[in-house]
C-alpha cells in the first residue's frame, strides 16, 4: 500500500472513531483544510522518534494522524477544553492508538515538563492573546532539544479579502472566539527573538485561506 494509501486510511479510521456525526462533520472539514498535502508538508518537519507537543489539539484530529504515520514519537497533545480532550482521549482508546497522550492545558499559561523533541501549533497562535505568544513560545524553546522543531502553521493577515473570509469562518465556527492575525513579518520576528531560526512560506491553497508555516529551529549553544 502506497503512502497516499495509507494517509488516506489513516484519516478515515481517525474520523470514525468519534462517536458524534458533529465532530465527525467537524473532522471532515479539518481534513478538507489540512489536507494530505499540507499535513504531509508539516510532517516532514517531524521527528520519527522522542516526543512531540500538539499545543491547542482539540479533538486530537491531527495528534491521532500524525501518531499513526509515525509510530516511532510520542504525541502529547494539550487542550483547554476539557470535553474535547474526553472525547480525544476515546477516540485514541478505540483506535488502539497508545503512543499519543492527551491532558487538559491552556496554552496561556502552559509549562513544559520534559524535554521534547518537537512542537507544533496548527491554527492556534490567532487564538491566543497577543501578549500571551512570546511567554509560551519561550516555554517551549526552554524544552526543545538542540536542533528540535517548533512548527506553527497559522493565519496571515494578508492579503485583506483571504483574511476576512478566515475570520468569518472562525466566528462561525465560535462567535465568541478571540481573533488575532499575525502579520507573518512580526510572527517571525517574535520566533527569532526567543533564539529560533525560522524559516517561512505561504501554503498555497485553492480555497481562500492565507495559511502560513513557519519552520522554527533551536540552534545548538
Amino acid at each position: 500500500m502506497g503512502r497516499i494509501s495509507t494517509s488516506e486510511t489513516a484519516v478515515k479510521r481517525i474520523i470514525e472513531a468519534y462517536d458524534s456525526r458533529l465532530v465527525r462533520l467537524y473532522c471532515r472539514i479539518r481534513f478538507h483544510i489540512l489536507r494530505q498535502r499540507f499535513l504531509e508538508e508539516i510532517g516532514q518537519y517531524l521527528p520519527r522518534s522522542g516526543a512531540a507537543l500538539d499545543i491547542g489539539c482539540g479533538f486530537g484530529l491531527f495528534s491521532l494522524y500524525f501518531a499513526t504515520m509515525f509510530p516511532g514519537i510520542k504525541v502529547y497533545g494539550i487542550d483547554l477544553n476539557t470535553r474535547r480532550i474526553e472525547i480525544a482521549v476515546s477516540a485514541a482508546k478505540r483506535l488502539g492508538t497508545s503512543n499519543v497522550e492527551f491532558s487538559v492545558g491552556n496554552a496561556v499559561d502552559f509549562v513544559c515538563s520534559h524535554a521534547i523533541e518537537a512542537a507544533y501549533m496548527l491554527d492556534l497562535v490567532h487564538h491566543i492573546p497577543k501578549n500571551a505568544v512570546m511567554p509560551l513560545v519561550r516555554e517551549l524553546v526552554a524544552n526543545l532539544v538542540p536542533n528540535a522543531r517548533l512548527i506553527i502553521k497559522d493565519v496571515d493577515s494578508r492579503p485583506f479579502h483571504k483574511m476576512v473570509f478566515t475570520w468569518l469562518l472562525d466566528k462561525a465556527m465560535d462567535c465568541r472566539a478571540q481573533v488575532h492575525y499575525w502579520p507573518a513579518a512580526d510572527l517571525q520576528e517574535l520566533l527569532v527573538a526567543t533564539g529560533l531560526q525560522v524559516h517561512r512560506h505561504a501554503m498555497v491553497d485553492y480555497l481562500p485561506y492565507p495559511h502560513m508555516i513557519y519552520i522554527a529551529t533551536k540552534q545548538r549553544i
